[in-house]
């Protein structure tokens, strides 16, 4: 790829990656590492996609792996820390959201995360995450009864 080619398949897919990790390890410093980790492993390979949606996904899986791998060698986890809340949030609402997202297990976080952060079906999330779409679709209601339990409504993120 061409220095130009790897700035253009940066710029189009660097939020989408970022969000992701920053949704799965709740930490502005290790999505940013994440990020930077996926994309060398990208720039890395001579690999060719036929379409822009098999390349985001391939990215997203690489991502998920990324940050299991570091919650898996750090035994952490973290929050985002307030005064960097402002950085995905902008009204009261989306904070409380967030914090609520936040205290959500990973599995569940990244499954919302995925289908309403970035507009995934079920059976995308299934091949990214490599679950099947039942397992997917459960844990997309399991999160959705979480965060009605702790905001004590119905939310729609």
């Amino acid at each position: 790829m061409t220095p130009e080619q790897l700035a253009q398949l940066y710029d189009k897919f660097q939020h989408t990656v970022y969000r992701t990790a920053l949704s799965y390890c709740r930490n502005v410093q290790d999505a940013e590492d994440i990020t930077q980790e996926v994309f060398l492993k990208r720039f890395a390979q001579e690999r060719t996609f036929p379409d822009d949606a098999q390349e985001k996904a391939w990215l997203i899986r690489m991502t998920v792996n990324q940050c299991k791998n570091l919650l898996k060698a750090v035994r952490r986890r973290s929050a985002v820390p307030l005064e960097d809340a402002d950085a995905v949030c902008v009204t009261p609402e989306e904070h409380t959201l967030w914090d609520a997202v936040g205290a959500l297990p990973p599995k569940y976080r990244l499954v919302i995360q995925l289908y309403y952060g970035e507009g995934y079906t079920v059976t995308e999330i299934a091949g990214m995450t490599n679950r099947t779409e039942t397992a997917v679709q459960t844990q997309l209601y399991r999160a959705r009864k979480q965060l009605r339990d702790i905001l004590g409504e119905e939310v729609t993120p």
